[in-house]
């Protein structure tokens, strides 16, 4: 049960912060490409004003994808069209000009040559794996050449983004004590035996559920029961534990 916890605690911890570098690159104009709940793959999915939005199949977080986060260059084709070029080969005609405009540094010829070849990606006769790797190539490329992409955007609105997320999960530790506190946190803690190890020599005395009102002679605060807990005691020392015993049927 704990693990669950601290599992879905570490997963909500991890999309708040997705969340945060999603809403604050819309707020910016750089607008994210997809917003998941969970990780990818999509179980279901939607898109709606260009932004695809679903929840993954992996139960951990969230996943936000901002475009461009680096300025494309040629060898972002070589990376992802290497199987696909050698299933059809034809397809070098088409990814020929992207990459000698970007080799040149002419983003806009870049551009306008992307249509062409995303055209004959959907045209090609390629195996899964290929057609995969392709499209996420080219679908990067053509991200990063956006008007709105990462890398274009004034520094300080990077910078914004990218603190967002950390921020974000400042903020929500912030809110969450605060919270806390306004609620009050319990400051008398009655001490009861929660469960004792059979075979000791406590098990002939106690039965979960006593109540101790007193260790070694003082009366039980929380501080004190803690302090006893944390002391460092040979084996065979004795700890005088009392409790009421008249409670019991």
């Amino acid at each position: 049960m704990n693990i669950a916890v601290a599992i879905g605690g570490l997963a909500f911890l991890i999309l708040i912060h997705e969340a945060g570098h999603f809403f604050t690159a819309l707020a910016v104009r750089m607008r994210p490409r997809r917003f998941y709940i969970f990780f990818p793959p999509a179980i279901v999915k939607r898109v709606h004003k260009g932004i695809e939005y679903g929840i993954g199949a992996i139960p951990l977080g969230g996943y936000v994808k901002i475009p461009g986060m680096h300025k494309p260059a040629a060898g972002d084709l070589d990376a992802h069209f290497g199987r696909g070029l050698e299933e059809a080969p034809w397809l070098e005609h088409y990814i020929a000009p992207v990459k000698a405009a970007l080799e040149q540094g002419d983003l806009e010829a870049a551009r306008v040559a992307l249509p062409e070849l995303r055209d004959a990606l959907d045209r090609a006769d390629l195996s899964e794996p290929a057609r995969k790797s392709a499209d996420r190539g080219l679908t990067d490329v053509e991200d990063g050449l956006s008007s709105d992409a990462y890398w274009r955007a004034p520094v300080w609105k990077r910078v914004v983004v990218i603190l967002a997320g950390p921020m974000t999960n400042l903020l929500f530790a912030i809110v969450l004590l605060a919270i806390v506190f306004m609620l009050g946190v319990p400051t008398e803690v009655e001490p009861r035996v929660d469960q004792v190890d059979p075979g000791t020599p406590a098990a002939t005395i106690l039965e979960p559920g006593d109540r101790i009102v007193a260790v070694d002679g003082k009366r039980t605060t929380v501080s004190c029961i803690l302090t006893a807990g944390g002391e460092e005691r040979a084996r065979g020392d004795v700890l005088a534990v009392r409790v009421p015993l008249s409670w019991r049927a």
